[in-house]
């Protein structure tokens, strides 16, 4: 938030919906049958798990990984201090992209380049716009851009 005020960045957000299943299975997890979709003997038969699901202990992780490779993919260099921020410069053009389980934050001085990293958001994950950022996590932002003032409540 601090760069955000400083180089007066446009600050937007995003919301991943869904954002646990996304993540792949990279080993063998079985569960018992869903409530009414039993199929056979429930005592003998159970579910093999080819995709994350709400409520499976690996589920953040692996939707972190999902995120992680895509948009690495796209140029993001991972912040070596907090792997949940990501950057991207192209000359005097800078993006930080902050993610936090679903919510993310993009703070950006270019418009276009704004416009190209939702659409590639967009295409690999099913998310929502939410335009300018006024509330993450619960806490109000308050901005006075002619002060480079940017204050949380």
């Amino acid at each position: 938030m601090a760069l955000v005020a400083h180089f007066d960045f446009e600050l937007y957000q995003m919301d991943v919906k869904t954002a646990f299943l996304n993540g792949d299975i990279d080993e063998t997890i079985y569960m018992v049958q869903p409530e009414n979709f039993e199929l056979g003997d429930p005592k003998n038969m159970a579910c093999k798990l080819t995709k994350s699901i709400y409520g499976l202990k690996q589920a953040s992780r692996q939707w972190y990984h999902k995120f992680h490779q895509v948009i690495v993919s796209f140029g993001f260099e991972i912040n070596i201090v907090d792997n949940c921020v990501y950057h991207k410069f192209s000359g005097s053009k800078h993006i930080f992209l902050v993610l936090y389980v679903d919510d993310i934050l993009l703070a950006i001085n270019d418009i276009g380049m704004l416009h190209k990293t939702k659409r590639f958001l967009l295409k690999n994950f099913e998310m929502k716009d939410l335009g300018d950022a006024s509330f993450v996590l619960g806490i109000q932002i308050q901005r006075d851009r002619s002060r480079g003032i940017l204050g949380l409540s």
